[in-house]
């Protein structure tokens, strides 16, 4: 197997089209995104016989903690290299070790994107990884097939969230906008910062918000970070990947959310909700709405994102978790939960137990 840089965006969009386990995590645009936020970064192939079989974005991550290479929701390989998931691995952990010691890197991090099952697991195990002590994005999520009609999909939701929504479409107070200026970022991060305290997580930046959702814009120039020219524009459809939803009562913002489109996929990235008119069900026509404009772009998958566990017969596995309401919020609307293998940690030094301990008391402070 040979590892070769891919530097065409259309290589690398086109392999991933073939793949069915990916989330926008290993997009072209979250590699664009993360370079605006100052980070370097490596897009690897894999390939066998001039074959193409795996991808991977890797992120130089330089924190307080310790730095060391983050592969988000990776490697993506294709369904009929699954037999060959250790040699993939192994050979683009010898590519990783080198760029690791010339960066000084402690350690190699991965968030597979690998389900959740004894094989999987056994790969990493042989290859001498272990369980990291925190997730940095969803091992857990919570996922609809909405290729079905809008009354199916209304039918399968709970009972509840069905009612909440009829209400909600009822209350002539009640407004659902969508919006894809920048500009209404702030408003959304208002919002935002009210939510974190709440929820216990750590909120990202106005910056980074901002630099999410220009990554993901159709007027974003890789090159350069600026908006891209008008005949570039003209060359190529300009249908925006990225999209904020505000939920309004009585003209008052109280709930808002970000959502990507993303190779037939609509995330739900980011949400916001505010605690002011808790009987009133803004949340649930703005997440419905969300839903139906994925389906209008030809999506057929929705994924809500991250949740808290939940057992075999889809209760909250910890009833008391920071996630909790917002886990039972998702899952009235139906769907099924998809699980990863957990973030794992390739040591490359000593510095990397430091690293590991610290992770370790932030997980047991934020309770989760």
């Amino acid at each position: 197997m040979n590892i070769l840089e891919i530097k065409e965006k259309n290589i690398w969009e086109n392999f991933l089209l073939d793949c069915d386990e990916k989330t926008f995590l290993s997009s072209w645009n979250w590699g664009e995104f993360n370079k605006m936020m100052g980070n370097k970064i490596w897009r690897l192939g894999v390939f066998e016989n001039n074959n193409l079989i795996s991808v991977a974005l890797i992120i130089k991550i330089e924190a307080k903690r310790g730095t060391f290479l983050f592969l988000p929701h990776g490697p993506v390989t294709k369904y009929e290299v699954g037999s060959m998931k250790y040699e993939v691995l192994k050979a683009l952990l010898e590519e990783l070790k080198k760029i690791a010691q010339e960066e000084n890197a402690s350690f190699i991090r991965i968030s597979p994107v690998w389900e959740r099952n004894e094989e999987n697991i056994k790969v990493f195990k042989e290859l001498s990884f272990k369980n990291a002590p925190i997730h940095m994005h969803p091992e857990l999520t919570w996922e609809l097939d909405i290729t079905l009609p809008e009354d199916k999909l209304l039918m399968n939701m709970r009972k509840t969230t069905r009612y909440l929504i009829r209400q909600a479409q009822k209350n002539t107070d009640i407004k659902i906008i969508q919006s894809q200026k920048i500009k209404d970022i702030e408003e959304f991060n208002n919002l935002y910062q009210e939510t974190v305290d709440r929820h216990h997580f750590i909120p990202f930046s106005l910056d980074y918000l901002k630099n999410e959702f220009s990554a993901f814009s159709p007027d974003y120039n890789p090159r350069t970070g600026a908006p891209a020219s008008r005949e570039a524009l003209a060359s190529r459809p300009t249908t925006q990947n990225i999209a904020l939803f505000f939920g309004k009562y009585k003209n008052e913002i109280i709930s808002a959310g970000m959502f990507i489109f993303w190779q037939g996929i609509g995330f739900y990235h980011q949400g916001a909700s505010s605690l002011k008119y808790p009987k009133i069900p803004v949340s649930y026509l703005l997440q419905w709405e969300a839903i139906k404009e994925a389906k209008k772009r030809g999506c057929k998958l929705y994924n809500f994102w991250g949740i808290s566990p939940i057992t075999s017969d889809f209760r909250i596995q910890i009833p008391g978790h920071p996630w909790a309401g917002l886990t039972l919020f998702k899952m009235g609307f139906g769907g099924y939960k998809k699980e990863y293998v957990k973030t794992q940690d390739l040591p490359i030094s000593l510095q990397y137990w430091l690293t590991y301990l610290f992770e370790k008391l932030r997980k047991q402070k934020r309770g989760l």
